[in-house]
């Protein structure tokens, strides 16, 4: 049986360590940059070992990969989260919220966006196919809600797989925009230009 340590037991305490090197790599990416952070000084940070980290994770890249996977899940789970509040609202106002809440998230820190859509882009092959991972299933979001307003009347019966596509580089590019200023841009005029886009995007004539 595995032994505690003032009252904390082993699985705990390694818990704890792996979110504090999760902590640590979100600011040290995201202030020194992606390539130029050292692991040494992560762990520094962190207050753990080099050896504690390779307990955890692989590398460098392993860190990132799982930095970028957690916030576009935490982003997709307050989105989905919030789909139940709005079945019986009408279709602008549903994509309308559902894109509040979506800003809201990623912008809360802005870390979040600065890691997901600038130090991690073009990195390895790995973080490029969890990149299009992420494409695809937001894309397959959108492409959810297009349908849902077309069933309300509020736009076209048409395929909006490329749409969807295009509403999901946008975004980025907006996000991506919005961390590149100091101080960054009013986060309301971010959700409002994608509540604009999106609405055209979607309820335009087939």
């Amino acid at each position: 049986m595995a032994r505690t340590y003032g009252g904390v037991a082993p699985e705990q305490r390694r818990a704890e360590r792996r979110e504090r090197l999760l902590t640590a790599a979100l600011d040290l990416f995201t202030s020194t940059g992606y390539r130029q952070a050292k692991i040494t000084e992560l762990c520094t940070r962190a207050g753990v070992s080099t050896r504690n980290f390779y307990e955890e994770f692989e590398s460098k890249e392993k860190v990132l990969l799982t930095l970028h996977e957690r916030i576009n899940a935490l982003a997709l789970e307050h989105v989905t989260g919030t789909l139940e509040r709005l079945e019986d609202a009408d279709a602008v106002t549903r994509i309308g919220t559902l894109l509040d809440v979506f800003v809201g998230t990623v912008t809360s820190d802005p870390r979040m966006p600065r890691l997901n859509y600038v130090e991690a882009v073009g990195v390895s092959a790995a973080l490029e196919a969890q990149h299009q991972e992420w494409v695809d299933r937001w894309a397959a979001f959108i492409e959810a809600e297009a349908r849902h307003a077309a069933a309300h009347g509020v736009a076209p019966d048409r395929d909006y797989h490329l749409t969807a596509i295009a509403l999901v580089g946008a975004a980025t590019g907006l996000l991506r925009e919005w961390q590149a200023h100091t101080p960054p841009l009013p986060v309301a005029e971010v959700a409002a230009e994608l509540r604009a886009l999106m609405l055209a995007a979607i309820t335009r004539p087939a």
